[in-house]
């Protein structure tokens, strides 16, 4: 088994995380009812075919869960695609796929903030949004400051509550629909002729996909496995299957029930509450707030404290390796956590959560490049692969291997193309300030280097 003394670091980090626990942060990342606060948008854009939405983007996120798994074997460590691309390509190379990924990781927390703190403000008015987006930051930057072992604790109690609400949802869905209360045919959610067209599928599943991320945040943890590297791998496609048939069964249901099909897919839901007025057509009003309020606590409390630890954890890698300043790669020497890095992350989520608040369409602006910059590092995570094994260890495996990262990113680029075009355009001024700081490092005579490996 490869330890992280091999790769020329120290463990530092605690070593107390088993399968099933990587499982459940991943679940718990990704949030089993995640398509609540969503639902409306995805339906929109894809004319109400929202589960084939969800299977594309299944689809698109599973060849790319492969590719982790492979690479969380061949380098256990914190980083994730950071440290895969840094490793199996090149240490530049590595520093752009972190840069990207920063996008995603260190956008997400306040993403998540920002979308509960607007739900529970809809509900007790009084308190204001930015008061609400505060407390969360505080409570979740307590609990990852005191070890991973109460993260995980936790998270394991909130999985089981947002299963009971789906499947309450779930169960009065089921009774609505034998009472004759669908709105339209049983399959339209997953194929209609009127409205399916390529492109229009693949926008809403670049959209749908902002669900599935977080099973890749089961990499970030890699120093606090305590099993065999495989198991990683293992637990980040176990987290994706599991949550894969969720998305597709809810979504499924709701569109199903779903009022007023026409306005929404003409006007969209700037309001993002149109699974709440499913439910409530479905159940009635006491199943809206039950929904409502499951949303705002998973995803400003469960979500955005396991979404915390995996960036705090990226930002350490990075750290540790001079990629980004080193006081990031201090480690709490009593919690064992990145603490200086837990700490970054929950200023710049409050900061940012409480600015994106004042903005017109702050979740929506935050959503389209939390997404832009996992894409393109998921590409280069991709090509990592083929570099890896193909190239330079002469691998056998050709579809593990090679196949399977080639359909990977060949998926990955349609979705990126198909995506917000302002998302684009700020997602690439990002890349491009990558590029320059990595330009600036090599003419200072810094350019990026990574411990050796000890063979």
């Amino acid at each position: 088994m490869s330890t992280v003394e091999q790769f020329g670091y120290r463990q530092e980090l605690q070593r107390s995380l088993g399968f099933a626990d990587l499982m459940i942060y991943g679940l718990i990342f990704m949030v089993p009812i995640a398509p609540f606060g969503i639902f409306g948008n995805v339906f929109s854009v894809s004319h109400g075919m929202v589960a084939l939405a969800y299977v594309i983007g299944l689809v698109a996120m599973a060849f790319t869960a492969l590719s982790y798994a492979q690479m969380a074997r061949a380098f256990p460590m914190a980083g994730s695609v950071y440290t895969y691309a840094g490793r199996g390509i090149a240490p530049p190379v590595g520093f752009i796929a972190g840069w990207a990924i920063l996008l995603d990781y260190v956008l997400v927390p306040s993403l998540l903030y920002l979308v509960a703190s607007t739900a529970m403000n809809s509900f007790v008015s009084a308190v204001p949004v930015w008061a609400w987006l505060a407390a969360f930051v505080v409570l979740n930057t307590v609990v990852n400051y005191l070890g991973i072992q109460m993260t995980a604790r936790i998270t394991r109690i909130m999985l089981v509550a947002e299963l009971v609400v789906l499947a309450i949802f779930l169960v009065v869905g089921a009774v609505a629909l034998a009472q004759g209360k669908a709105q339209t045919g049983a399959l339209t959610p997953l194929f209609d002729s009127a409205g399916f067209g390529w492109s229009v599928v693949l926008a809403a599943a670049s959209v749908a996909v902002l669900s599935f991320l977080g099973f890749d945040g089961i990499s970030t943890l890699a120093e606090e496995n305590r099993e065999d590297a495989r198991r990683l791998g293992r637990s980040m496609v176990a987290a994706l299957a599991v949550a894969a048939v969720l998305f597709v069964v809810q979504t499924w249901v709701a569109a199903l029930l779903t009022p007023n099909r026409d306005d929404l897919i003409a006007n969209g839901d700037a309001a993002g509450n149109a699974f709440y007025a499913t439910a409530e057509f479905a159940g009635g009003h006491w199943l809206s707030v039950l929904t409502a309020v499951a949303t705002a606590v998973a995803w400003g409390f469960a979500n955005s404290l396991v979404a915390q630890a995996a960036t705090s954890r990226l930002l350490f890698a990075m750290g540790r390796d001079r990629m980004l300043p080193s006081f990031l790669g201090k480690v709490h020497p009593k919690h064992k956590v990145p603490v200086n890095a837990t700490f970054v992350v929950a200023v710049i989520s409050l900061v940012l959560g409480i600015y994106m608040s004042t903005r017109k369409n702050g979740i929506g602006e935050l959503a389209s490049l939390v997404n832009f910059g996992a894409m393109f590092a998921f590409l280069l995570l991709h090509v990592s692969v083929v570099v890896h094994y193909v190239i330079r260890k002469r691998s056998g495996n050709l579809l593990a291997h090679l196949v399977v990262p080639v359909v990977g990113f060949a998926v990955l680029v349609a979705v990126v193309i198909n995506q917000n075009v302002a998302a684009q355009w700020v997602g690439g001024l990002w890349l491009a300030l990558g590029l320059i700081i990595l330009a600036i490092s090599y003419l200072a005579g810094r350019r990026p280097v990574l411990p050796k490996e000890v063979v």
